[in-house]
Order: structure tokens, then sequence, then C-alpha cells
């Protein structure tokens, strides 16, 4: 069984055609086999600090997550039904910052309700927080996610497709899909087993150019944001024709199963979650989740709670102590900070209610493990000199993200499933189909010049933020990041001036909400 899985994660390692699928709409059919055909592994422990099968930029593999998964989506799925961790309180209506209007999903399933307060477990209204620590006030309005399940809503098109192109664009290194794909050989999107491995060790020197674990890091969490999603949107996928939700194969292969490389990325995000939640475990295993008032209901979700908690510190294994190092570290965090905050941002554009609630969920869990990782030390962790280190919002998001990455793993044994009992004609048949209707789908062109000009304006902005908090802490940081700035403001003037794009034809999409 390792070594089949070995052997398709060498085969991405070295097959470039597979990586720069991720770019294109035309379906890769190696990649669809590798994915479908794949066998769960039920048991298997993370012990080897070198795993036979690695997800890349970790230290665990594939057959550890996997064998782990089904208890640990099981035990999520009766956490996220629990009063704490199913009220989510958030202002969803803000308007969008990047352009004017954002089109608007007409469809039944786009749209929400929110809950009356008085539905929400009186120790976490805003009434009673109000009489707290200004810092607790937590502003919006309260959604019961129990009832809203992340799946189709309809909500695609021009509009879906600007909201991850500007996510990607969010990309504070300037690595998009396609300058990752037209790197240096070998794919440039591939890390080395373990991420130590990325920088070597002390007594060699290392080009942080050739291997910016921090750029690509990035990178894998968006990417696995919407692969996620897009599994989501495949598992519960509404026949317009019988109006009956079901799995949809055909959608799950176009947008995922086709180009494998993103199924990686979901695994990837699910370690780095479980390592947030293996470093705030104590933090967890402390607060306090009294819901409805009585000691057994609230010993039911602490008991949930643990059990996650030592899942995560057996197969969260995630170095994070590698990344941020350096000379110019503090300016390289302040950019990924301030960029994947912008991505929230972009989550107000989303004209899917529905979307834009799971968008801002989503967003809220990644920053907040990426909080817990990168910002916050041991100390800072202590539950007992720091009780009020996150906002519930936070606490609840970061489970349900978690929650929602481990039910795609979920999902993709059930579209394997599906897959190993169609016949071979039968399976030949809906690759054939999925070609077709890939390939018949318009792409959208690229923004128009005014579009690039305001994203530039936007990036410039950002920056002369990041400029300004580096600099109060260090000199010398502060006249390297000028030098970085005069570079990428001389690439954006010259950007104004390339050719649309348009004069080569429609481009390639990532895909939709």
């Amino acid at each position: 069984m390792k070594t089949t899985l070995q052997a398709y994660v060498l085969a991405l390692l070295l097959e470039p055609a597979v990586l720069a699928s991720s770019l294109s709409g035309t379906l890769v059919r190696k990649g669809i086999h590798d994915v479908l055909d794949h066998q769960l592994v039920r048991h298997s422990e993370c012990k080897n600090y070198r795993p036979t099968g690695p997800i890349e930029t970790t230290l665990c593999d594939y057959e550890t997550l996997e064998s782990v998964n089904e208890e640990l989506f099981s035990n999520l799925s009766d956490l996220v039904q629990l009063p704490f961790f199913k009220y989510f309180q958030v202002d969803l209506y803000r308007e969008c910052p990047f352009w004017n209007e954002h089109g608007s999903c007409m469809d039944p399933g786009c749209a929400i309700t929110t809950v009356d307060e008085s539905d929400v477990p009186e120790k976490w209204r805003s009434t009673t927080l109000s009489k707290l620590e200004v810092s607790s006030i937590e502003k919006g309005d309260y959604f019961d996610l129990s009832l809203v399940p992340e799946r189709y809503t309809g909500y695609s098109g021009p509009n879906a497709h600007r909201i991850w192109r500007s996510i990607y664009d969010e990309n504070c290194f300037g690595l998009s899909e396609m300058s990752l794909m037209s790197g240096k050989s070998p794919a440039p999107v591939s890390l080395p087993d373990t991420m130590s491995e990325a920088f070597g060790n002390e007594d060699h020197e290392i080009d942080h150019t050739d291997h910016c674990l921090e750029k690509r890091v990035y990178y894998k969490v968006i990417s696995g944001l919407h692969t996620s999603i897009s599994t989501h949107v495949c598992l519960e996928y509404l026949n317009q024709t019988t109006g009956e939700w079901a799995p949809n194969l055909q959608c799950f292969i176009e947008k995922v199963a086709s180009h494998s490389e993103r199924l990686q990325y979901i695994y990837f995000n699910t370690v780095l979650l479980l390592r947030a939640v293996s470093r705030l475990g104590p933090y967890l295993s402390a607060y306090d989740y009294c819901s409805t008032g009585t000691h057994e209901d609230d010993q039911v979700t602490l008991d949930k709670v643990n059990k996650v908690v030592n899942i995560a510190r057996n197969v969260g294994r995630f170095d994070e102590t590698v990344l941020f190092r350096g000379q110019n570290a503090n300016v390289l965090k302040e950019e990924f900070k301030t960029h994947f905050r912008n991505v929230s941002r972009i989550m107000d554009c989303v004209g899917c209610d529905k979307c834009r609630l799971w968008g801002k969920v989503q967003t809220t869990g990644l920053a907040t493990a990426l909080k817990i990782l990168f910002e916050l030390d041991e100390k800072t962790l202590d539950p007992n000199s720091n009780a009020s280190l996150l906002q519930r919002s936070e606490v609840v998001a970061l489970v349900n993200t978690l929650y929602r990455f481990t039910e795609s793993l979920e999902a993709v044994n059930n579209f394997r499933n599906m897959w190993s009992s169609m016949t071979a004609e039968d399976s030949e048949d809906l690759i054939t189909k999925s070609e077709q209707a890939t390939a018949g789908k318009p792409h959208p062109s690229p923004r128009v010049e005014h579009d690039r000009v305001g994203s530039i304006l936007e990036e410039a902005q950002l920056r002369l933020v990041s400029l300004l908090r580096v600099c109060k802490d260090s000199t010398v940081e502060c006249l390297g990041y000028l030098f970085d700035c005069f570079h990428c403001g001389l690439d954006a003037l010259v950007s104004i001036f390339k050719l649309s794009g348009k004069e080569n034809g429609p481009g390639a999409a990532h895909g939709e909400l």
C-alpha cells in the first residue's frame, strides 16, 4: 500500500505536466486514476521523522492522516453540533472594499437566515459581553452553522471567478499559480520531504530565492481552501432536473481529481490545522465552554475537545519554527499577515450569502491557526497566564474549519467508492464527458487595464502599512524592505503597459466557488 502511495507522491514531484494542470481546464487522465483508485490506509503511526509517503512541507504522511481521519471526523461532527461551536457571530454584510459592485446570487440556495440572539446561550450574547472588557465584544449577527450546509448554491460564472482570481492575486509574494509553474525544475510547487531540509544546516549557505517555504506555504493554504470548498460543492450537488441533492462524481473529477496535486493541499491544510490545535491544546482543555449551564453538557463538550486534541498531538506534525527566519523574517511575516487578512476582506465581495459565511468562517479559522503557529510562543499560549488569548469566534472558526477539511477527506473516500463501483466502460465514459464539459467552458479573460491599476494602488497601500510597522523595529530591515518595494513597484509599473492578454484568446481558470 505504501509503495503505491509513495509512487504517487514521487510522480507528482517529478512530472511537471501534472503540476502545470492546476492552471488548465484540461483534464489529466493519470491524475484521475491516481486520486480515485487509491485505497485508504486504516492503521498507521507517524513516528518516523522521514515518513514513507510525505505530505509536502510537513513531518507526517498521507497514510497517517488517512488512518485517523474517520475518528477525527466523527468527533468533530459531534463537536460542531454542540451549542458553543455551532453559533458563529460575524458581520456578514460589510461593503466590498475592492470594487463598487459585486454580483448577487438570486438562487434560493444562496440565502441564509440569522439567529435571534435570545437563542444563543446567555454567556455569549453581546449584551453579556458588553459588561466585560471591550476587547471581548464581537460585532455582527449570529448564525447557526449546523443549519447552513456548505454545498452547491448555483453561484458561479464571472463573479465567482473574479473572487478567486483576486484571492490568488493577493499572494503577497507575487507567487501566482503561473509563476509557480514557470520556475526552475524540478516542479517548483514541490517541497522537500521535511520542512527543515529546505534550509539545510547551519554549515551550508542556502539560496532563499530557490527555497522560500513561506511563499509555498501561503499558496498551499489558499489552494487547499479552494479545493476543499470545491469538494463540498461536488459532495452536495443539486440535480436541477430531479431537485435532489447527491454527490456528483463528474463535478469532483473536473474540479479536483483531474488535478491530483490539488488534493495534496487538503491534506496539507489538515495537518497545519491539527498542529495549531495541538499547540493550543492546554488552552482548549482549560477553556470555559459553559453554554447550557449544566455541568454534564459542558463535560460532553470538553470530552470531545480533548479527543480531537489528542489526535492532533499525534498527527499534527508541522515544524513552524523553520519559517520566518533570517534577516528579513519580520518583513516577510508582516506581508504574510497583511495579505492573508486581505483575503478575508475579499470575502466581503462574494455575492452569495452562504458562500460568504463559510468563506468568512474558514478564512478566520486558517488565520487563527497561522496566528497560533507563527505569532504566539509557549508562554503566551499558557491558559493560566493568558485566559483571554482568543476571541470566541476564533475558537469556533478554528474547530469548524478543521471539521470542513476532515469532511473533505471523507468526501474524497465517498467519491472513490462511487468510482470503484463503476465498470471500466462507465468510468471511461465519465472521463470523456468531463473532458468535453471542461473543454466547452469559457474561461474568463484577464482583468482589464483599470483593474490592474487599482490592484497596484491597493498593493502600494498594503506595502506602506507593512513598511511603517517594520521600520519601527529595525532600520536595517526597513532599508531592505524599501529596496524590495522599489523593485516590486518597478515591476508593477511595467505590467500596466503590458498587453491585456486578450489577443491570445481566453485564459485558464482554476475553478468556481
